[in-house]
């Protein structure tokens, strides 16, 4: 696909930035790093060109000075909160990201359980992470935090949260989601360095919003549309504009607490460091852009997807019409419709043609493929198969996978699982064809091409199982569905 965002450039930039803010605190700084650290397919789907792990090579530039430290919220452990992009909940996800760190040669050995009042999940997690050997350390909430300033800067505050003994000059704080408490975290950290001697300083590492784009650039509104569920709002930041007379974007949360963030700051080091919100970031993410167009295409696209989502999340339960209310509203703001997205209206027209769930794919080369439910698979199953045979050059009608290797899976889901109405998955249907490719040459042929979807475009007529919507996430589809169950049964199986 081609590119408009160059990586070289961005970690360049990006690198001697933060070491112009490490130097800037006496060589010891928290840098509270928002977002993703490794598979950061947000950024990669509304910067094309833009390495999900970019996160990960800016750092190990600075290897030999950098330790990672890692927050949860305990109330996320405690409620089993799910990253949705990967389908596993936070504590599970602390461990993904551990094992992440540590492969790539980075020095990550503490966790921070956040918000913590003695919940029973969290105290089962830290278990688990210390008989590991990962140090775990607790801090609580303060009453009247962020604004009661006096109880927040001293020993009943931030005094009473778990010191972590860090070593390295740059420590970045992460997280497996937002809300878990990094930025408190950071300057719980300033608080205790300073009381034993230690100059040490914060700076934010936020990659959306773009503080140098537009408030409405497509960008922006992107991250606005990611989320939605957390009521932010892009902003000018009025600091900013009064104190240089720049515009530039932040957003809100950020903003309204910045009077306090700089009080403590000020509390703690004896001086005002920064004059903005925006003054506190570092991201240099904007010079690295290359081609706006294509990235405002690339970010209307996303805001499009994301709105499917939150439509499929209300249907479920999960967000509140007030979400809605929001992404309808960026959806207006952006001037985009369904439509837009060529996908959905070829797999409404396949479903109404064949009146049964049906799914679109549009591969790289801008060709479009579909397929439906039949009785004997899903409809993502089919239409997986179906971009394979195109991608091959195979004729459509052509059988792939021999019925021989489909009954066996089918009697077991019948028989033993007990399923009413079997029908092979996605995943089941790729396991069979792999089966196939040993002594067939052109299942062997299709399954090569499996890569090559990897970034395409995709589109359910209803909310797919768990299982295939699994496996549409490790084949790379850049997957939506419209705001509908598959069946009127209140349990699928499947699910």
């Amino acid at each position: 696909m081609p590119s408009a965002f160059n990586n070289e450039v961005y970690i360049k930039k990006q690198t001697k930035h933060i070491k112009e803010r490490i130097s800037q605190f006496g060589n010891k700084l928290y840098l509270e790093f928002g977002g993703k650290l490794f598979d950061d397919y947000h950024a990669a789907r509304v910067l094309p060109g833009f390495s999900p792990d970019n996160k990960i090579k800016l750092l190990m530039e600075f290897k030999d000075i950098c330790e990672i430290l890692v927050c949860i919220n305990a109330s996320d452990i405690e409620k089993n909160k799910i990253r949705a992009d990967l389908g596993i909940t936070y504590d599970l996800e602390i461990l993904r990201l551990i094992d992440s760190v540590r492969s790539s040669g980075l020095l990550v050995n503490n966790v921070v359980i956040t918000q913590y009042t003695g919940q029973p999940a969290a105290d089962v997690f830290r278990k688990k992470l210390e008989k590991r050997g990962v140090r775990t350390y607790v801090h609580y909430p303060i009453p009247g935090y962020p604004a009661n300033v006096d109880l927040i800067v001293s020993d009943n505050g931030y005094g009473k949260n778990e010191f972590v003994e860090t070593t390295r000059p740059l420590v970045v704080v992460t997280a497996p989601g937002p809300c878990s408490g990094k930025m408190a975290t950071c300057l719980s950290q300033m608080y205790h360095e300073h009381k034993r001697g230690v100059t040490a300083g914060y700076a934010k590492f936020e990659t959306f919003p773009v503080w140098n784009l537009p408030l409405k650039h497509p960008v922006n509104l992107a991250y606005e549309a990611a989320t939605a569920d957390l009521k932010d709002v892009n902003m000018i930041d009025p600091y900013h504009l009064e104190m240089y007379n720049i515009r530039t974007v932040n957003y809100n949360r950020d903003i309204e607490v910045f009077p306090v963030v700089k009080t403590i700051l000020r509390r703690i080091l004896g001086k005002d460091v920064y004059n903005s919100p925006t003054d506190m970031g570092v991201n240099m993410l904007a010079y690295a852009i290359e081609d706006d167009a294509a990235v405002q295409k690339a970010a209307n696209d996303e805001i499009i997807r994301r709105y499917f989502k939150i439509h499929c999340d209300n249907l479920q339960g999960r967000f509140d019409t007030d979400t809605v209310d929001k992404i309808e509203l960026i959806m207006n703001q952006a001037g985009l419709k369904k439509s837009d997205r060529p996908v959905v209206d070829a797999a409404a027209k396949k479903a109404q043609e064949k009146n049964a769930a049906a799914m679109a794919i549009q591969l790289h080369t801008g060709e479009i493929v579909t397929g439906r439910t039949t009785n004997l698979m899903t409809a993502a199953a089919s239409c997986t198969l179906n971009a394979l045979k195109k991608l091959a050059g195979l004729d459509d009608a052509l059988l792939m996978i021999a019925p021989l290797v489909l009954e066996p899976t089918l009697k077991l889901k019948q028989h033993i699982y007990g399923t009413d109405k079997p029908l092979l998955s996605l995943e089941e249907v790729l396991i069979s064809l792999s089966i196939c490719a040993v002594t067939n040459t052109l299942a062997d042929i299709a399954l090569k091409n499996l890569s090559l979807l990897s970034g395409c475009e995709a589109h359910s007529t209803v909310i797919l199982s768990q299982t295939d919507d699994i496996v549409c996430k490790k084949l790379g589809y850049n997957l939506t569905c419209d705001p509908a169950f598959p069946s009127n049964d209140l349990f699928d199986g499947n699910f």
